[in-house]
């Protein structure tokens, strides 16, 4: 009414009263009536607020990125934020410029400029697993960039919520990848058989050197037996060669015994022998030794003549001769 206008701020509010060009009062969640036809009324919000960002960057091996997030933000000095933007309002409590929205476009273009920087010395790769790392040198720069501190505000948090790559480098990439992890399941593979190969040929070598050491305790077996068959031959041999070396000795040693009892008779004629003999020489062999020397001096004699007695005295003897032997064998038996 007639231009007395009544204003409530809540606490996040910070209020201030111009007139004349000159701030007359001041404060957060000030309540209080003002002429509105010479004053300003500006109203600036305290509380934090969250601004979401998203913006495309290129990275060094020129490709393009994705990066989105969000920024909270408060007034930590409404009087330099006041002489920078226009925070004016009407009677209604409305703002007369878009200068409140360009505080936030204002930072996100501060935020962009340095995620710039940051993306300019990754590549796409590189890029797409250091979001804490950009958040982090972000961060602090914001922390420390003058246009933020001239603007009056101050920034709270700064979160990358996803950096994305574009649709066509994505499949690119999630296919290398796929290849990537193919191959090292092949590798796996190949690695586990290879394993399952070594192990089979270490089994198969365990196998040979057991049948190796079996076969040379066999051949260590048989060749004792030999040895011990050779040992028992050896002796077998050296029996038979003592028991040859016995009976030459006491063939010898009868040889010997015999030469002597021959030796003196050696130049003694066998008649003499035969007639010197125990049993002594009977007619018979008397008249056949006769006959034989008649024999041996055929040359010598003209004519013989036998007697049919004499002749008949032979053929009687030799019969007694042979009958004698019957009768022994008859008594015998």
């Amino acid at each position: 009414m007639f231009g007395i206008s009544y204003i409530k701020a809540p606490p996040s509010t910070h209020v201030m009263l111009f007139r004349g060009g000159k701030p007359v009062c001041e404060g957060a969640g000030l309540s209080f009536f003002y002429f509105s036809p010479n004053a300003t009324l500006v109203q600036i919000p305290l509380a934090s607020t969250d601004v979401p960002f998203v913006f495309n960057e290129v990275t060094s091996d020129f490709q393009d990125a994705t990066i989105q997030g969000e920024l909270t933000l408060r007034v930590n000095s409404p009087g330099k934020l006041a002489s920078i933007l226009d925070f004016s309002t009407d009677a209604w409590g409305r703002y007369r410029s878009e200068d409140p929205t360009k505080l936030n476009d204002r930072l996100i273009h501060t935020t962009q400029t340095l995620a710039r920087a940051f993306t300019l010395k990754k590549t796409l790769r590189e890029l797409l697993v250091s979001s804490d790392e950009l958040v982090e040198q972000v961060f602090a720069q914001l922390a420390e960039s003058p246009a933020v501190a001239m603007l009056g505000v101050e920034v709270i948090n700064l979160s990358v919520l996803s950096i994305k790559a574009t649709p066509e480098m994505a499949k690119a990439l999630q296919a290398e990848a796929r290849e990537k992890l193919l191959l090292e399941a092949d590798e796996a593979i190949y690695a586990r058989r290879n394993t399952a190969v070594e192990l089979e040929r270490q089994i198969k070598e365990n196998e040979l050197n057991t049948e190796i050491a079996v076969e040379q305790k066999q051949r260590q077996v048989r060749e004792t037996k030999l040895a011990a068959d050779i040992a028992i031959e050896q002796e077998r041999a050296t029996l038979v060669d003592r028991a040859i070396e016995n009976q030459r000795k006491e063939s010898q040693a009868k040889a010997d015994a015999l030469k002597a009892i021959l030796e003196p008779i050696k130049d003694i004629d066998w008649r003499t022998l035969l007639a010197a003999s125990p049993g002594g020489i009977d007619a018979n062999q008397m008249i056949a030794l006769a006959f034989r020397d008649l024999a041996d001096n055929a040359e010598k004699v003209g004519n013989l003549n036998i007697s049919p007695e004499l002749l008949a005295t032979l053929l009687g003897n030799s019969g007694e001769s042979d009958d004698r032997p019957k009768q022994q064998r008859r008594r015998s038996s």
